[in-house]
């Protein structure tokens, strides 16, 4: 079985590693995986160390990248002639660019290229995974009417199968904005390396003491790209009011991961005069030592797929306080406590988008509460172990790929 995957780009990010992992662990004797990746423009980390040190030489696009361009176009004529190349039986797509050109070059290559035969397409079968959408918080609203638009027409004409990651994730694309049928849906979780998040208290000293943060300091941290969709000014805020707040302790936020916005949020820093109470620490790959070293992850995001951050941290061991949007819920589990303005979850803190007072009652709240924290880092990780290990996603993939073409 030949699988062709194509993303946008190799940036750092859950998407990068999900098809790294993907790639190397379908080739042996049933599979052969080819990996088609575009490029990382300005402004964003590129990962392709990571997939060289998993063993995956990935076929770079260069015309291809996140943003829309003209080039879109060269793209597609070079993607098709790949595809014609390596005639594969699956052509699987993750992201919306490369679900975009890679869709309409396959449907192209199913029907209407040399060698087909008028109403007997070739036997190939188009997925696509949503590791997350832009149905909203990301651009203008006739911008996303266009988007969706596009999706849809998509789902019906160019795809067989449509991957989400969680639940909610399925309501959101599905039910409320109409994209495909309900049969074409599969939903397939995350799956993460487990072992690189194993907690440490030794760990822990060293990454303090690295930032020169004492042990019983709260120390929130914040795992992700420097970008505008997870709203990290709102955490900024929150975090102003996080030190104000009547009985907080002392507190810290750790800033990880790097971006086009950091110049911007290190100046907010400075306006909101709590450069003391942050720091940016950039993009780091000893995730088990940070995870180690945290009190609490911090996620603000306006939209979400499956947040990696959130997931790491729960295998970690680090309780979460997060905004409920996109697969956040999923993960957070049922409501168990109204308190105030935010939801305390099985498994962490909810806090409706946008709401700063809230999330930082919400920090508050587990600061003063360490057997809860414990409690809940406890559900969260067994939760993890249970549901997002990388073994049950190749093995779930493997399960699709399989049942498909047999249909």
């Amino acid at each position: 079985m030949k699988i062709l995957r194509i993303i946008a780009r190799l940036n750092v990010g859950g998407p990068t590693r999900h098809v790294v992992w993907l790639t190397e662990a379908l080739r042996d004797g049933g599979f052969e995986s080819k990996l088609i990746a575009g490029t990382v423009p300005a402004g964003e980390e590129d990962m392709a160390y990571f997939a060289a040190e998993h063993g995956v030489e990935p076929t770079y696009l260069k015309e291809m990248s996140r943003e829309l361009s003209p080039r879109d176009i060269v793209s597609l004529f070079k993607l098709l002639r790949m595809i014609r190349a390596e005639r594969p039986d699956i052509i699987h797509t993750h992201t919306a660019k490369a679900g975009t050109v890679g869709r309409v070059a396959g449907l192209i290559y199913k029907w209407f290229t040399p060698g087909t035969v008028f109403g007997r397409p070739r036997r190939v079968r188009l997925v696509h995974t949503f590791h997350g959408h832009v149905f909203h918080s990301y651009y203008g609203k006739a911008k996303t009417r266009v988007f969706i638009l596009i999706e849809k027409a998509l789902a019906r004409f160019a795809t067989d199968k449509i991957i989400v990651i969680t639940p909610q994730q399925l309501n959101e694309i599905h039910d409320k904005v109409g994209v495909g049928r309900a049969g074409q849906f599969e939903v397939i979780p995350l799956g993460i390396d487990l072992s690189r998040l194993e907690r440490d208290e030794q760990a822990r000293t060293d990454f303090r003491s690295e930032l020169n943060i004492p042990d019983d300091t709260f120390l929130i941290g914040f795992v992700g790209r420097l970008t505008e969709i997870k709203n990290i000014p709102m955490l900024l805020r929150a975090m102003r009011s996080f030190v104000n707040l009547p009985g907080a302790p002392e507190g810290k936020l750790v800033i990880v991961g790097d971006g086009h916005l950091r110049g911007d949020l290190e100046r907010m820093c400075t306006e909101l005069a709590i450069s003391d109470h942050v720091v940016f620490v950039g993009h780091r790959e000893d995730l088990g030592r940070i995870y180690s070293g945290l009190d609490v992850v911090a996620l603000t995001s306006l939209n979400e797929g499956t947040p990696l951050s959130v997931i790491e941290a729960m295998a970690a061991r680090v309780v979460v306080t997060a905004t409920s949007v996109g697969g956040v819920p999923d993960l957070l589990g049922e409501k168990a406590e109204d308190i105030d303005e935010f939801i305390l979850c099985e498994r962490g803190v909810s806090v409706p988008s946008n709401d700063e007072a809230a999330f930082a009652n919400g920090l508050l709240y587990l600061a003063k509460n360490e057997k809860l924290r414990f409690d809940l880092a406890e559900k969260s990780h067994q939760f993890v172990v249970d549901n997002y290990g990388k073994e049950r996603l190749i093995s779930d993939i493997r399960s699709l790929y399989t049942r498909i073409l047999e249909d």
